[in-house]
């Protein structure tokens, strides 16, 4: 999952989101599980635009995940 996260933060770094996001897909696919690390460099991913891909990964993270939005999370998904 580390090398994800940071496959996925190289990403948003670099304003490619759609990649970021086949990455967070794959990483699923393969069994993985998210943490709130890969949501919020997901989240992250989608500035400039995919406000609502940031709004659904965030409701996703919320509701399917187990996991607790932080306050990266929040803050990423008001940026985008």
């Amino acid at each position: 999952i580390i090398t994800y996260n940071a496959m996925i933060s190289a990403c948003e770094k670099g304003k490619q989101w759609e990649t970021a996001l086949r990455f967070f897909d794959e990483l699923r696919e393969r069994g993985l599980r998210p943490d709130l690390i890969t949501y919020g460099a997901a989240i992250a991913a989608c500035k400039g635009g995919q406000w609502e891909k940031a709004l659904e990964l965030f409701e996703a993270l919320k509701k399917t995940s187990g996991l607790k939005p932080d306050l990266v999370a929040y803050g990423a998904v008001i940026a985008a």
